[in-house]
Order: C-alpha cells, then structure tokens, then sequence
C-alpha cells in the first residue's frame, strides 16, 4: 500500500466518525495550547522585565531595606529611613554618578481640562531617576519645582491627551492640590525600575522636593527620608565597586543604620542580579509547563490508543478482507499509524493556533510586551504527530498481527 492511498483510507476513516475524532484531537489540543501560552507568557515576563531593567540601565544599583527573611519583590517590607544626607553622602563616592530617592506619594485624584480621574499613587523622585534617552518629549523635571513626568498611559488616560506645556492638578491623599506643568512624556509605560513592579501602567513623576512628605528627626534636625534609593555609577565596569562602598556607607555609617530595627537588613541589587532572578523564575516556569504539556499530552495520548483500539475492533472484518485480497501486515500498520499520527497533528494545530490567541489576549490582560516564538508552532504540530503515532502504535501493531480467518468470522 503506497502512503497516499493509507492517507486516503484514513482520512475516510475519520471523517466516518467526525464526532469521536474531533473529541480525540482535543485532548491534544487542549495540551498544546496550554505549553504555547505559558510558553508566550514566560518569553513576555523576559522581555517586559529584561527588556526595561536591562541593557540601557546596567549601571544602575537599587537600594532599599527589609527583614531578613523577607520574601517577596525588590523593595517588600522595606521602612523610609534613608535621609537626605544619606543620599548626599552617597553622592560623594567615588564612581556614584547619580542618586534618586524613590517613594510612593498618595493621591486621591488627577485633573486636566475639568476632566478628573480618581485614585493611584504618584512617585516621588528625583531627576536622576530619568535616563537621557528615557524622555520622549520635553525633559525630566527639576527639584523644588511643581512638574510633572508622564508616562504615556498616563498622559493619555484623560479625555482630551495630556502634553508638554499642559497644567494637571493632582490632590493628595491629606486633601492638598497642587496645580503642576506637564514638562516630560516618557518613552514608554512600561517599569522605570523594579520598584515600579512589572508591565505597563499610567505612572506619575513628581519631585520629592517638595512632594514627598515623610520626615524624621536628625542631628542635623528634619530631614526627608526614604524607603528605597537608586544609585547610578559611572560605568558598568564600576558597578560592583560602588555597590560594596554604598552596602558599607549604609551599613555602617548612615543615619539609616541607625533608624533600621536590628531584624532589618540593607539590600542592593544590580540589573545583574535581577537579570538572574528572572532567568531562575523562567526556569521554574519552564519545569512547571514541561510539566503541564506532560500530563495534558499524556492524556491526550490515551485518548488516541482509546479510540484507535475502538476502530481496530470495529474494522476487524475489513482488516480480515484487507489481508485476503492481499494487504500485508506492515499495510495494515502503515494505515492505523496514519490514522493516529493524522489525529495528534489536527489536534496539535488547532492547539498552536488556540494557544497562540490565548497567549495574545494573556498577555494584553497583564500588559505584557506580546512576543510569540513561532518556533512553537511547528514543535507544537511535530509533537502533536509523534504523540498521535506512538499512542496508535499497540492499536496498529494489534490490528496488523489479526489473524484473517478470524478476522472474517468476528460478528
């Protein structure tokens, strides 16, 4: 039997049976699709973490503080108590080119144009906190005066778009407004740091002088403080220099040190080190779907032998006719394999095809960068096969080895 005539007689025979096929092919699909969109979703958090924290910002060391044991992301537990002269100091060494505090102001609402919308928090920043290229218009704003940064989500959140030039209000959490000049639209929503957290959003920049309004009493009397720091040094070749001077100023000789309970510990933390953060969360990620497409495929395979040891029993007058008229053993294999493999590849296209949307929409829900290794899809259709031919090969090697006396007398 050449291969196009057991492609023929297959595909007759699973379109006799529309109903138990397409069943069979959804386990299949139902594996598949599910390994593509965790697979979409973990390629997204790469290029949504790696791609905004990474590169570009490698000189950049974050700084903050927590409980020993703290779980969690970059900046979780941490208590404001980093002082400006903290920050002035870390100013002074040697490599450091740039030091923004960061902390979170509470706002109750946003106006532009008679147009307001409630709720969300502003970030308290200093201009050190933009990169140059970070700016797609205007510029970063300066300290002690009332500007605003945008990222463009936030600028666009409003009915008529906010630009360069424009007045917002915003009015925090203790009832104060404050009339601001839009001075900077952002190249992008996505995170400026991993205090930011993850994916894109409609962030608001404002000056911690004079926004930020948490104090504590010094030596040197009220001074601002603040719970996590960015540290930029002077080359990426510095990095690791400085992040040891500035985890020694802030372990020993900063007013932080004295302010931290004695449970809390100082945390640094390079693009390096997150970079490998992530790489370790993909890995786990990688297991946990090899995981899901083993079991969902497993089943799917079952499915497969199931069904194809139906059709070899319900076939076993034809297979008995088949071998008197002359088919061989291996024809009858050949077209039970087909059979099977031609299933596992229907169920595992419309599955990279399923999975490939619901990867899309995934991703648009978390607001992930959405990027698609189309590699998948023909690992996916392969996989499919392979799992369609092995789960039919006991089928197929039962239905080849019937003897056709028996075969004809089976009712």
């Amino acid at each position: 039997m050449n291969p196009r005539e057991a492609l023929s007689m297959s595909l007759r025979a699973i379109r006799g049976h529309p109903l138990r096929s397409g069943l069979t092919a959804l386990g299949v699909l139902i594996g598949v699709a599910a390994v593509i969109v965790f697979v979409i979703l973990g390629a997204s958090l790469q290029a949504a973490v790696i791609g905004e924290v990474g590169g570009e910002d490698a000189e950049r060391i974050y700084v903050w503080n927590g409980p020993e044991d703290a779980q969690g992301p970059p900046g979780a537990g941490a208590r404001a108590v980093f002082t400006e002269d903290d920050i002035d100091r870390l100013h002074a060494i040697e490599g450091v080119d740039g030091v923004a505090p960061y902390a979170s102001v509470d706002a109750n609402g946003f106006e532009h144009g008679g147009d307001t919308i409630a709720g969300g928090d502003a970030v308290a920043t200093g201009p050190e906190y933009f990169t140059d290229d970070a700016i797609a218009e205007g510029r970063a704003f300066e300290s002690g005066e009332n500007e605003v940064v945008l990222t463009p989500l936030a600028a666009e959140a409003f009915e008529e778009d906010v630009a360069v030039g424009d007045r917002v209000t915003i009015t925090f959490d203790d009832g104060s407004e404050a009339e601001m000049t839009v001075v900077g639209i952002l190249d992008g929503s996505g995170p400026r740091s991993p205090f930011d957290g993850f994916g894109e959003d409609a962030r608001v920049y404002v000056p911690a002088d004079p926004f930020h309004g948490t104090t504590t009493e010094t030596a040197d009397g009220d001074q601002r403080v603040y719970p996590y720091v960015v540290v930029t040094a002077d080359s990426p070749k510095s990095v690791d220099g400085v992040e040891e001077a500035v985890r020694t100023y802030l372990e020993d000789e900063s007013d932080a040190s004295e302010a931290l309970p004695a449970t809390f510990v100082v945390e640094t933390q390079t693009n390096e080190d997150l970079l490998e953060q992530v790489n370790d969360l993909l890995a786990t990620l990688t297991g946990f779907i090899t995981g899901v497409a083993l079991i969902s495929l497993l089943v799917g395979s079952i499915g497969i032998a199931n069904v194809m040891l139906v059709s070899v029993t319900e076939r076993t007058r034809e297979i008995g006719i088949m071998k008197t008229v002359g088919a061989r053993n291996r024809d009858v294999l050949q077209l039970f394999l087909t059979e099977a493999a031609i299933l596992g590849m229907l169920g595992a296209a419309a599955g990279a095809l399923v999975g490939f949307a619901g990867g899309y929409v995934a991703t648009r829900l978390l607001e992930f960068p959405f990027v698609a290794p189309l590699e998948w899809a023909v690992v996916a259709v392969v996989t499919g096969v392979l799992v369609g031919a092995l789960a039919g090969l006991y089928p197929a090697w039962n239905a080849a080895r019937t003897d056709p006396i028996d075969a004809l007398r089976y009712e």
